[in-house]
């Protein structure tokens, strides 16, 4: 998988299908599933109990799983190195569809293949 050490990507439409490509292992999605899952779950119980101190924990919690996963499993770079926003977007995306089933198509689209 590339590197991301260059912005190539000038649109979210382009940066997308990458992505997925930079996330093709089932087990890197996974991780990033448990990240964000536990990022939405500490944001609810933060807003739901006031426990507003718990917030600075969304981050560490989201980006231990990824980073770990790219650096562990998927063998590269993790893109919100280059792509901040966009990779914080594509994740939230990417976690949606897989929650609806509808994630499939899309990684179909990307080229991107189960190992």
């Amino acid at each position: 998988m590339s590197e991301n050490r260059k912005k190539e990507h000038q649109s979210f439409e382009t940066f997308w299908p990458f992505y997925l490509q930079e996330h093709a292992k089932p087990a890197t999605r996974n991780m990033h599933y448990a990240g964000t899952s536990l990022v939405v779950a500490i944001a609810v119980y933060a807003i739901v109990t006031a426990s507003w101190s718990l917030l600075w924990l969304m981050p560490l919690a989201g980006y231990f799983f990824a980073w770990l996963s790219h650096w562990r499993i998927e063998k590269n770079r993790p893109a919100t190195f280059t792509y901040p926003l966009w990779s914080l977007i594509a994740d939230f995306k990417m976690w949606g569809l897989w929650l609806t089933g509808r994630l499939d198509p899309e990684l179909r689209k990307a080229g991107v293949i189960d190992h």
